[in-house]
């Protein structure tokens, strides 16, 4: 019974004493959870009711946030938990999911803000043309795109390895993410060559179109006038901020499981923190605060309407 328990759960091992501490954990988690499904939805309602933020960068930035509270409602659940539990554990189905779930948001992420700064490019290099390129229609097939090309790859992924031999059943974290592969006794050159593909294209080519959009941004705006290097700075400045932080942080998530040095489990549980609590937060905090129009729409929300 207990060798088929084991072949069907994964246990979670990447808490530290969490027998002494799960009261903190789960005031800790729960609250992280609560601001971080505020702060995205209040962004995503502004969006939603404001006529003015009806334009393509802001229904694109509505779209990371929304992609934000899809995983952290997959994550946070179980960890809270797993926190007041006596063992952390989790079906391999289950795993599965939130690993289908992370990549296809991970990957999501990069496509959507490689249309935000395409967004950035018409309406910067060729702002006469941006009412024509930039229409109802396409926002919708680069939604489209963003969302159900990688959650068919990813899920494409998963299912080439559902069913390969498992020779280990612990997991050092505390949710399913890149680690999960190391389950497998084998992993056969079909499945390499399918993620090497997968991270092409989800990863690699959005994100080298996005600094090449960017370099011709701030080439343009460069030799143009001070306007438009002021707008180009203050609608670029968040997006890169927010591509340059995902990325550190998926660049972490793909070597981490690669590397053979052993973190102490302290360690670990704290760069583990910070995929699930840093980009799901930081996100709202940098739109909210940089983009011009949504911060006043926040003003006018928090300040009753005092704001001119």
């Amino acid at each position: 019974m207990d060798v088929e328990l084991n072949m069907t759960f994964i246990t979670l091992d990447g808490y530290v004493a969490v027998e002494k501490y799960r009261y903190l954990y789960f005031l800790i988690m729960l609250i992280f959870y609560i601001l971080i499904i505020c702060c995205n939805s209040v962004i995503v309602f502004l969006i939603l009711i404001h006529q003015n933020l009806h334009e393509p960068m802001y229904i694109f930035i509505a779209a990371l946030l929304i992609n934000s509270v899809l995983f952290s409602t997959t994550v946070y659940p179980k960890i809270l938990i797993d926190s007041l539990s006596e063992s952390q554990i989790i079906s391999y189905p289950a795993c599965l999911f939130q690993v289908f779930v992370f990549y296809s948001v991970a990957a999501s992420d990069f496509l959507l803000l490689a249309a935000m700064s395409y967004d950035r490019y018409v309406s910067i290099c060729k702002p006469l043309q941006y009412p024509t390129i930039m229409r109802k229609t396409t926002v919708k097939v680069f939604l489209c795109l963003a969302w159900f090309l990688p959650a068919l790859l990813v899920a494409s992924g998963i299912v080439l390895n559902a069913n390969e031999k498992r020779c280990d059943f612990s997991l050092m974290g505390f949710f399913c993410n890149g680690s999960f592969i190391k389950f497998y006794c084998v992993i056969s050159e079909q499945q390499s060559v399918y993620g090497l593909v997968l991270l092409l294209i989800t990863v690699l080519l959005p994100l080298i179109f996005i600094l090449f959009t960017y370099t011709r941004i701030f080439m343009i705006s460069y030799q143009s006038s001070r306007d438009v290097r002021r707008k180009a700075a203050q609608t670029c400045l968040p997006h890169l901020i927010v591509l340059i932080s995902f990325t550190c942080f998926c660049a972490f998530d793909v070597i981490l499981p690669q590397m053979k040095f052993n973190f102490p489990k302290t360690v670990r549980l704290i760069m583990s923190l910070q995929v699930v609590v840093y980009t799901p937060l930081f996100n709202p905090i940098i739109y909210g605060l940089k983009m011009k129009e949504i911060y006043k729409h926040l003003k006018r929300l928090f300040c009753h309407g005092k704001l001119k």
